[in-house]
């Protein structure tokens, strides 16, 4: 038999445990906010002994933990060698986005009810990215059985499962590399099914504190506004958006950076001058720009805004900071070797672009390593519900990527 004609077999024969696998994750909240993440770390660990598996366990000290607005978070690391060449790392992570309102099925229920597209699963996470737990490790234990059935590989495959995707990435991955834990060669790290990704935005959160002097609002005179002097302040930031947009990218999938004000309060009363507004703003930057430049540039036109408005003074603090993934040399091989067999399994092109984005895969592009995502899903995040309510797979594509990434990964590590 061939390497493909073992894998599609394993995967075949397997698909039910599979699908098992991916419900019991499903199954476990591990939402973040708040990010209390250690007891999904402790069942993936489980789960993932219970098919033969030894798993490091990288706790992350709570301390820092709460640094990145967690509560807990465990990372683990499977390592299988093959033979000589070089090391693949599969990353995905654990943590979700809270399920929210407007669900039609239990959000941790992993429930499977027959679609247009055959049998989908529904629940928090499913999609983005406990699927790709389950791709990942699938694939894995494919490629092990074809070796035990004479099949001949080499390389190294890591599992990276993570569990701060959703605050940044800085202890999952970024804390994995920094402590030495792993140094991958390659990486391929969670995506969807019909495309890979190898680019994607960055993204800069500020948080602006603007501050006055509070005053009884039938002298407002004997105070200093601070809502005048934000209003003055957002409009700069607005006004500058027009200019964002005659920014293109040459990442196909990418277009312009963006720039949103999302959270706005401040004031004491109706019958009060207001003394503090605080508002937080997020600005999204193509793989062209700069990160660095681009923050400079945002506190510069803000500190312009403020100094039009006598007696304000002006904080401005960084909330996050995700530099874009921009792609590192050897990421061509990566594209090659999940191409080809996508394209025969799913009967279909499959298309190499970026996407507005932005994940952790990031901090391993920023060592150098190159770095594409792929994995089990639709062919757009809408499709799938991703962050939305009744978040969705289609179980065909999950066995459809299963097989694709163990394919992708053989070559990979071939060398």
């Amino acid at each position: 038999m061939s390497l493909t004609e073992h894998v599609t077999a394993f995967v075949d024969r397997e698909f039910a445990r599979e699908t098992a696998f991916l419900a019991e994750l499903v199954k476990v909240p591990s939402d973040n906010p708040p990010g209390d993440c250690a007891a999904h770390g402790a069942r993936a660990k489980a789960l993932l002994e219970g098919l033969g598996f030894t798993v490091e366990t990288h706790p992350v000290p709570s301390e820092q933990a709460k640094a990145c607005g967690m509560v807990s978070a465990t990372n683990l690391i499977v390592r299988h060698r093959f033979g000589p060449g070089p090391t693949l790392a599969l990353n995905a992570h654990g943590d979700v986005v809270p399920p929210g309102l407007g669900w039609t099925h239990d959000p941790y229920g992993a429930a499977v009810v027959e679609g247009p597209y055959g049998p989908t699963m529904f629940g928090r996470g499913v999609a983005v990215s406990k699927s790709d737990f389950a791709t990942y490790t699938f694939a894995l234990l494919a490629l092990q059985e074809a070796v035990r059935s004479g099949a001949r590989l080499a390389g190294t495959i890591e599992l990276h499962f993570t569990y701060d995707e959703e605050t940044g990435g800085e202890i999952g991955p970024k804390f994995l590399l920094d402590k030495g834990a792993t140094a991958p060669d390659f990486v391929i790290a969670a995506g969807f099914s019909y495309s890979i990704v190898t680019a994607h935005n960055g993204c800069l959160h500020l948080e602006v504190t603007v501050t006055g002097k509070q005053a009884h609002a039938a002298m407002p005179e004997t105070g200093v506004d601070a809502l005048a002097a934000a209003t003055g302040i957002l409009q700069a930031l607005y006004d500058s958006r027009p200019a964002l947009s005659n920014q293109r990218s040459q990442v196909p999938g990418i277009s312009s950076p963006t720039l949103n004000v999302g959270l706005i309060s401040g004031g004491i009363n109706t019958n009060v001058v207001p003394d503090r507004v605080i508002f937080r703003l997020d600005r999204r930057m193509i793989p062209e720009e700069n990160p660095t430049q681009v923050e400079a540039d945002l506190r510069g036109l803000i500190a312009d805004a403020a100094a039009r408005s006598p007696g304000i003074t002006i904080e401005v603090k960084r909330i996050l900071l995700a530099g874009p993934l921009v792609p590192q040399p050897g990421w061509e091989k990566l594209v090659a070797a999940i191409r080809e067999p996508a394209t025969a399994i799913l009967k279909t092109d499959i298309a190499v672009a970026g996407v507005p984005l932005y994940t952790d895969a990031r901090h391993y592009a920023a060592r150098g390593i190159p770095c594409i995502l792929y994995g089990a899903g639709p062919r757009t995040l809408l499709e799938a519900n991703g962050h939305n309510a009744d978040e969705n797979l289609r179980l065909a594509d999950l066995r459809a990527a299963t097989k694709i990434v163990a394919l992708g990964a053989a070559s990979v590590c071939r060398g």
